[in-house]
Parts: C-alpha cells; structure tokens; sequence
C-alpha cells in the first residue's frame, strides 16, 4: 500500500497575493507608468484613460505572473533561506501545482488582455518580459552563474519600454535609455543586498557574487556598474530628450548614489562590523528608481 499524501489546506487570499510580490510590483508599475506619461502624445492626443489604466493593470498582472512562477520554480531553496521561508511555498500553505497555475493564468491573461485592449507592440514586450525573468533568469541563470543578476537584470527593465509601448504603439532613444538605467542599475542594487544576506544565498547554493568571488569583488563590481549606470542616468539631459529638472535631479541623485556606491566598494569589511553601508545603498537604491523616474514626469507634465 501507498502512503497517503497529505492535503494541505485551500490557501488564502492572502498567500497568492504574496506570490505576486507586491512590494516588488510596485516599482514595477510605477516605473511602466512613468514611461507611459513620459512617452509623447500621438495625433495630438494622450492616452485614453481607460487603455491607460489597463496597459498599467497588464503590467501589474504580469509583474505578479513571473514572480508566482519564480517561487514556483525556487520552493526548494526558498525553503533554505530565512528572508524567503515564510513564503507560501516553502511554509507550505499551499501546492506548488495551484502556483504553477496561478502564475500560468495570469501570465497569458495579461498579454491577451494587452493585446487586445492597447495594441500588440507592448502585448509582444509584456510577454518577452515574462519569459525573460521565468526563463532566463530564474530557470537558466539564477543556479549557473554569478552573472545571474547581470543578464538577468534585463527582465526588470522592461516596463517603461512597456509603457512608452503602450501610449505609442512604438519605442524610441528615451524609453532605450531608461531600459539601460535599470538594466545597469540592478547589479549594485541587488549586490548591496547580496553582500548582508550572502549567508542565505550560501546556505541554498544559489552562486550569487558575495558566495562565489568574496566580498571584496562583489565591492569593486558595484564601484564598476556604478559608472555607466551613472553615465545613462544623466544622458536624457544633455541629449535634449528631457528637460533642466530632469537634469539637476539625476545629476544630485546619481552623485549621492555613487558616493555611497564608492563607500562600499573600497570599505573593507571587519568580520564584527555591521553593514550600514551596503543596508544604506540597498534602501537608498529604490529610493533612487522612483526619484528618477518621479522626476521625469515632473519633466514631462510640470515644467514642459
């Protein structure tokens, strides 16, 4: 005889709405949001609020997809690390197949419904973006190689090419730009976090930075991506696609981001010593997104 399997109980409202990731959602949704009130008005007229409203709800939706199937994917080592064991998954208030479909569904329901409601431009971004993170990152790079953030970084920086996507029907230099500044502003945001909880990563196997090449490199690399991310950040300005408040808000951000950036990239870390600086790059590192991207439509709406 078999041994029976036990059932766990429905899972809660609560515990799918936590596959979603909200708090990672949020900068994601802003910063589509961003890129669409950034884009210009086309024919003389902005987006209708309504397909407004939706390309955000699709983004929203899709954002939730992928990270549902991130912890889908990384129950086992989600399990192993204590910032990520309280997770549905791993707790085990709830199956790994209701995941699996709950990130499928949404996923497909966020492309069709971009496709059908804005136009099949940002539908074909959405989706890429999606399978990017699922694929790429978290099933090919995440256990494979310490470049995972790197590459992987892409999938996050999607969502103001969305945006633009979605108010336009097209892409052009600045939503490029603003790709790039999330693309290259990953790695020392997610660096910063990396080097206080490398012990989690270690514990799970996961060869984050930290774990595979020490501290001192995972330093140095921040110092590194600091410079073009600080380059592109900047860039809008003097090429005449934004305006003088774009340009003296990233200018003063992106020097306090690089200061704090050089601190940790030339401190030498004492086994007793807490991580103030890297906790103060990390949390001053999200502050910096939505101040950038804040200050591009205050560009865009205020001062035009």
């Amino acid at each position: 005889m078999t041994a029976a399997v036990p059932l766990l109980p429905p899972a809660d409202w609560r515990d799918f709405l936590a596959l979603t990731k909200p708090r990672v959602m949020t900068l994601v949704v802003f910063t589509g949001l961003c890129g669409m009130l950034a884009a210009p008005a086309v024919d003389g007229r902005g987006i209708d609020p309504v397909i407004g409203f939706t390309a955000i709800l699709c983004i929203a939706l899709a954002a939730g997809a992928a990270g549902a199937l991130n912890q889908w994917y990384e129950a086992d080592i989600d399990a192993l690390m204590r910032r990520t064991a309280k997770r549905p998954l791993p707790d085990g208030r709830m199956d790994r197949q209701s995941a699996l479909h709950f990130g499928v569904g949404l996923g497909a329901f966020s492309v069709i419904l971009m496709g059908l409601a804005v136009n099949l431009v940002s539908a074909a971004i959405l989706a890429t973006s999606i399978l990017f993170y699922v694929l790429v990152y978290t099933v090919w790079l995440k256990r494979r190689t310490p470049q995972n953030i790197v590459i992987g970084g892409a999938a996050g920086a999607f969502p103001p090419l969305i945006g633009w996507a979605a108010a336009t029907g097209s892409v052009a230099l600045l939503p490029l730009l603003l790709f790039l500044l999330v693309f290259l502003w990953t790695p020392p945001h997610f660096w910063a976090l990396a080097l206080f909880v490398k012990t989690d990563y270690a514990n799970a196997g996961v060869p984050m930075l930290p774990v595979v090449a020490g501290e001192r490199v995972t330093r140095r690399q921040i110092g590194l991506y600091t410079i073009p991310m600080a380059i592109v950040a900047v860039a809008p300005w003097p090429l005449g696609l934004t305006g003088w408040f774009y340009g003296a808000v990233s200018i003063a951000m992106t020097a306090a981001f690089a200061w704090m950036a050089v601190v940790v990239a030339t401190r030498r870390q004492q086994p007793d010593d807490a991580m103030k600086p890297e906790k103060l790059l990390f949390k001053f590192s999200i502050l910096y997104l939505f101040g950038m991207f804040g200050a591009l439509v205050v560009d865009r709406w205020v001062l035009a």
